[in-house]
């Protein structure tokens, strides 16, 4: 019998501290993410959905390599990152593409140079190899022509597919969006969403979606997860959460302040 393929990324019991306490209504919170374990299949769109400050963004950056957790263990493509020196994690990133929540353009620099960055400093290849891929990317992105725009001159939705391209351009495996259509209406989020799911398809990627959108992430993962007080409350297909009796999700996919969780 075949052996079968280790997930794309795996968390098991991780638990992440932060540094220092958060003090909110005079409690202090320090616990961001209490024992969480998931596994995210090669080629699947994962979301993962909760309130404002449950530790969405926080699972990103242990994914990167950014921050280290408490506990537990973190695999990437079935190899633990978990103490890797950094040279170690960098050959980990390389295989990850993030899109950021504001994108994260440079303002100095124009959108081709901002798409080139990475190629630029990780690759020697030529000056006009860099340019063909970028023009490439960007036409992937809808944005072919703008290369010698600087950012200002772009809107909230043409920025976040440029920064869309810049995560592309180096052949990621595995790509990060954190809340992707923030800030946008909702026809450009709409493209953002149509987007994230033909990349996916063409590139063969493996997509880690993270916003409070519902109806976002509902409308283009393969599974979505919730996150509540620092534990998974639930983890499942958009159709079986729409219609589970999970209070948690129930509340949240409702918009109701009524419920277990609490503000």
């Amino acid at each position: 019998m075949a052996e079968a393929e280790a997930p794309a990324i795996r968390f098991h019991e991780v638990v992440y501290r932060a540094t220092e306490a958060t003090v909110l209504n005079g409690a202090s919170f320090d616990v961001i993410l209490d024992g969480v374990s998931f596994e995210v299949q090669a080629g699947e769109v994962f979301g993962i959905m909760g309130m404002s400050g449950v530790g969405k963004t926080t699972i990103l950056r242990l994914l990167m390599g950014l921050v280290a957790p408490t506990s537990g263990d973190i695999e990437v493509q079935g190899s633990s990152i978990v103490g890797l020196r950094e040279w170690e994690l960098n050959r980990v990133r390389e295989k990850m593409g993030m899109c950021f929540q504001y994108a994260a353009l440079l303002d100095s620099m124009t959108v081709a140079e901002n798409v080139a960055f990475a190629l630029r400093r990780r690759t020697h290849l030529s000056r006009q190899e860099i340019e063909r891929k970028v023009e490439e990317h960007l036409e992937i992105v809808g944005m072919a022509g703008t290369g010698d725009k600087m950012p200002a001159e772009l809107s909230g939705g043409m920025k976040k597919r440029v920064g869309i391209a810049r995560a592309l351009i180096t052949e990621p495996e595995i790509i990060l969006y954190d809340e992707p259509s923030a800030g946008l209406d909702p026809i450009m989020a709409s493209v953002i969403d149509d987007l994230i799911v033909r990349l996916g398809d063409e590139f063969q990627m493996t997509s880690v979606v993270v916003t409070h959108e519902v109806e976002e992430l509902f409308g283009i993962s393969d599974r979505v997860m919730m996150i509540y007080d620092g534990r998974v409350v639930a983890c499942d297909s958009p159709a079986a959460l729409r219609g589970t009796d999970n209070p948690y999700v129930r509340q949240f996919v409702e918009g109701k302040a009524q419920g277990p969780i609490t503000v």
